[in-house]
């Protein structure tokens, strides 16, 4: 087996068809015990190309790849809720590749943009199959609420010194 050598760069225009189909794929293939076939298939439709394309002018993407071949994913954009918060969202590591450390990179990536050290928290949504991976990263539930919302989701927060994830509002 070839040696694992994976770099991370900022996205690309180009990177859109080939996200997509690495969300796609993720979603199936790490999500399933978790959620339906029908609800996954939803929610990879909206990480379109265009989807990446449209939102890339108010986020910052990353990319991953192990020499030439793209294997994760994030991003980051200022709150629209709240100017003290960014959001992380897109954070996809395709499941071969998951439990080598890549999800942990991409977060510290995340976590050294500027949409991060301007604010006083990360906010994100976590599928029920990432809650814990989430954790490990500092990430807690958002108003200690840690079971799924309308939409599928729990969402955790990470506050950064001085101000505590627990006690964080809205």
């Amino acid at each position: 087996m070839q040696e694992m050598c994976f770099t991370i760069r900022p996205y690309r225009k180009e990177d859109s068809e080939e996200l997509s189909s690495l969300v796609a794929y993720t979603l199936e293939k790490s999500n399933g015990r978790d959620y339906t076939s029908q609800y996954l298939r939803d929610i990879a439709r909206m990480y379109s190309p265009e989807f990446f394309l449209r939102e890339a002018s108010k986020t910052h993407f990353y990319v991953v790849h192990d020499r030439e071949r793209l294997i994760g994913c994030g991003g980051i954009q200022e709150s629209t809720e709240n100017k003290e918060a960014s959001y992380l969202l897109s954070i996809f590591v395709l499941p071969e590749y998951q439990g080598k450390g890549i999800g942990k990179r991409i977060m510290e990536v995340l976590e050294r943009d500027e949409y991060f050290l301007h604010s006083s928290r990360a906010e994100l949504c976590s599928s029920i199959t990432a809650v814990e991976f989430y954790r490990k990263q500092g990430y807690e539930f958002k108003d200690g609420i840690s079971v799924p919302d309308g939409n599928g989701v729990i969402k955790m927060v990470k506050a950064k010194a001085g101000s505590s994830a627990t006690t964080i509002q809205g």
